[in-house]
């Protein structure tokens, strides 16, 4: 029988612990887009051009799809706590030894150490919440968890200019030095010690499938967005992901324990929460991506005037994460996400009328909208999906829940740019009227995930199942 959650022993527990995991999720999420706005500085130190300088930030990226899989096998082997801890530890000495780079190969080399403790990060601590708190808690502790997912690609860029215009660019890699030493401290003081269990052998083989075949993947997808090779050689990667993908699923299939469990999406919650919630998010995963380039390239703004505008949209998280539990309680998951879906539709249909002359009040409005319905959907869709999970699938599910949230925000991202790149194509100026066709085409995404949405029982929510249920769901399918 697993342990009681840990966070009704202690009355501080229910905040720390959250705090702890949501501080080392805001490093990783911000260190995946605060690099962004400092490139021209980094590539005229370190002597490489811009278009070099894509390389770093792919680097990161790279690695954290490739690391996230492996990352629950590792929390079960050597426990959650040291995971965590030795994945902060490893991610804030990245982090310096990124800001004291003399070189643009030192830089690329330290992007791939932050990688690997931030792809363990992200979802050990989501494990380590899912462990830590009774099901009944448990949409509080993820809107603590998610927050930091949404807010951080917003102030990622905000923050990387200011760093970058008033100190240096080594400044964005500096800052995670305090925020790493206070959560190992934290860590270290108030998440329980847990006992190592019997893994098996890793999964050596099964790694180098999924690993490769994400890490390809995410290549490809980066190389979309900040093209480097030539396209063939980004239809090569593509294919060669999709190649060892299917590989590893024919793979899995035969072997007792592979690196990741693709049983998990017999489950119902976990299937529609991380792949109808998948698919809602790679259309509202664009908007960080489209909208500062839409106000400072289509309207004219600074990279400071329009990081001030998405700024808002954290607002919007904060604001209903105290509200989504009693949302769900009352109206059930699928009430809740196919409503913020069609909230999220209806946002970004809304971005496609805005015009360089739009007050600046009316921006910030419907930017904060946007955050609130984009937060909803988000929390909602995460908490569905380990909400009815047994605690002995936990590990494996949060690796896989992981490795699929990366891959939402690398194709909401890469689908944003290849549309704008097509609508683009004759006139070769990216004029707001180009930016309001794609903004209208991806609003089109979060609609094709409420068919998804709709198979869940409207109970589901207000009275969730057991983890016996849920296994015995599991075991029942082909």
């Amino acid at each position: 029988m697993p342990p009681a959650p840990v966070s009704s022993a202690t009355p501080r527990l229910p905040v720390m612990i959250p705090l702890v995991v949501a501080m080392a999720f805001l490093m990783e999420q911000l260190d995946s887009t605060i690099i962004t706005t400092a490139v021209p500085d980094i590539a005229k130190s370190l002597h490489v051009t811009p278009l070099q300088m894509s390389l770093a930030v792919a680097a990161y990226v790279l690695a954290v799809a490739i690391f996230i899989p492996v990352s629950g096998w590792f929390a079960d082997r050597y426990g959650a706590r040291r995971v965590f801890v030795a994945a902060l530890s490893i991610f804030t000495l990245g982090s310096v030894l990124c800001g004291v780079a003399q070189d643009f190969a030192m830089l690329v080399v330290m992007r791939v150490v932050q990688g690997l403790g931030g792809a363990m990060m992200t979802p050990v601590g989501r494990l380590i919440l899912l462990r830590s708190f009774p099901r009944s808690e448990l949409m509080t502790a993820m809107t603590w968890m998610t927050l930091p997912a949404v807010t951080g690609p917003v102030m990622g860029p905000l923050l990387g200019g200011v760093l970058t215009t008033y100190l240096s660019w080594r400044w964005i890699f500096y800052v995670n030095l305090p925020f790493g030493l206070v959560g190992i401290a934290l860590a270290l003081r108030f998440i329980k010690l847990a006992p190592e269990t019997n893994t098996g052998k890793f999964d050596f083989a099964g790694f180098l499938m999924v690993g490769g075949g994400l890490g390809l993947l995410q290549f490809g997808l980066e190389n979309v967005s900040r093209p480097v090779v030539p396209p063939a050689a980004t239809a090569m990667a593509l294919v060669a992901a999709t190649a060892l993908l299917a590989g590893f699923g024919l793979y899995a299939r035969r072997k007792d324990a592979p690196a990741i469990d693709l049983n998990l999406f017999r489950g119902r919650a976990f299937r529609v929460g991380s792949l109808a919630g998948g698919l809602c998010r790679v259309g509202l995963n664009g908007v960080p991506f489209l909208l500062p380039l839409m106000l400072q390239v289509g309207f004219g703004l600074s990279p400071i005037g329009s990081g001030s505008i998405t700024f808002i949209g954290s607002a919007g998280a904060i604001i209903i994460r105290s509200q989504l539990n009693k949302l769900v309680r009352a109206h059930g998951f699928r009430i809740v996400l196919v409503t913020s879906a069609v909230a999220g539709s209806v946002a970004l249909l809304g971005f496609s009328v805005m015009e360089p002359h739009t007050p600046h009040w009316v921006l910030l409005l419907w930017v904060f909208f946007f955050g609130l319905t984009r937060s909803a959907q988000f929390m909602t869709s995460n908490t569905l999906s380990y909400s009815e999970m047994p605690d002995s699938h936990l590990s494996r599910a949060t690796s896989l829940g992981g490795a699929l949230q990366q891959l939402s925000v690398s194709f909401g991202v890469s689908l944003s740019a290849v549309l704008l790149a097509l609508v683009s194509a004759h006139s070769h100026a990216l004029t707001p009227a180009r930016f309001h066709e794609v903004f209208i085409l991806t609003a089109i995404v979060p609609l094709l995930a409420i068919p998804g949405f709709m198979t869940l029982p409207a109970i589901t929510g207000r009275r969730p199942m057991t983890p016996q249920q849920t296994i015995a769901e599991m075991e029942n399918q082909d």
